[in-house]
């Protein structure tokens, strides 16, 4: 498998190319989503990719959307290139592993976060306030502290390279409205739920995610679906069990390790990005595939 950085597929319109994905029009109901090695860290895309990334954050989300299909219905239609439409065939050893083909779906305007345990910006806010997006918590609490419950802590959903500002359910439900804000909140904690207990039977703390849902119509109703990356090392945070200490930040699968760089050689978050030093890139690699691994149970081979 390729190193990816970006795509130019010219047999369809390219309609979005954000921090990791390149995202083409295909028909009047279906979408092209590939899965690009770029990274990015508070916001900013960075010019070195990381090898294979994208092919890890496509083979997880397509896992846990295989694993959770009957708590919640997904947009895939086909996964593997030789499925695609025809045009799209000749480009199959770039797109295999790290594509797919998707319905549209009309994404809801905001981010949908579940929070595990108290770290990133909870964290900041939890110091401030006492609470996290309008949920008081206890005082005494210890940075990277586990929660008593998960805590679906939303945000809105900024333009590429702004940052999401967290929000109150209360916000969450005047923006998506009522009905569907309640039911991306008890989706996504049940998701979450699950999943944080299936990850730590294999070594794994999923601190917090970042969900994406969309609707679709049928039967005359919007549906609620779950659209983009389900639970992986860039909407999450993945700790080593093994590692885990409150009071302290964490030991990570994602990638959180290339933040902690960034914050030690002073980046100010705004572009322009500097370059990855060889090493940071080899370690952020073997983290992704890593988490693969120990999650899945199964060797990428790259």
């Amino acid at each position: 498998m390729q190193c990816v950085s970006s795509t130019n597929l010219t047999e369809y319109p390219l309609i979005s190319r954000g921090k990791v994905r390149d995202i083409y029009d295909t028909g009047s109901d279906t979408l092209l989503i590939v899965t690009t090695d770029r990274i990015s860290a508070f916001d900013v895309i960075m010019d070195d990719p990381i090898p294979h990334k994208g092919v890890v954050l496509n083979q997880i989300t397509l896992f846990w959307m295989e694993k959770f299909a009957s708590l919640v219905p997904n947009h895939l239609l086909a996964t593997d290139p030789r499925d695609f439409p025809a045009p799209l065939r000749a480009h199959a050893d770039l797109l295999e592993g790290r594509s797919v083909l998707v319905k549209k779906a009309k994404p809801l305007p905001i981010e949908c976060i579940v929070r595990g345990y108290i770290t990133g910006s909870g964290w900041k806010d939890y110091l401030k306030t006492g609470s996290v997006c309008g949920h008081a918590l206890p005082k005494g609490l210890r940075e990277s502290d586990k929660l008593a419950n998960p805590l679906f802590t939303p945000s809105t959903k900024a333009e590429l390279g702004a940052h999401d500002e967290n929000i109150s359910i209360d916000e969450a439900m005047r923006i998506a409205g009522a009905d569907l804000a309640k039911q991306a909140e008890d989706t996504a904690l049940g998701i979450y739920s699950a999943a944080r207990d299936y990850a730590a039977e294999r070594g794994i703390i999923i601190a917090d995610t970042k969900f994406e849902f969309g609707t679709v119509a049928e039967n005359g109703q919007e549906k609620l679906i779950v659209i983009d990356e389900v639970l992986t090392p860039d909407s999450s945070r993945f700790w080593p069990m093994s590692d885990y200490a409150p009071g302290r930040g964490q030991m990570s699968f994602d990638k959180q390790f290339l933040r902690d760089w960034l914050e030690e050689i002073g980046f100010n978050k705004q572009p322009p990005a500097p370059k990855i030093p060889q090493h940071i890139i080899a370690q952020t690699r073997a983290k992704y595939l890593e988490a693969f691994r120990l999650l899945t149970g199964r060797d990428l081979g790259v």
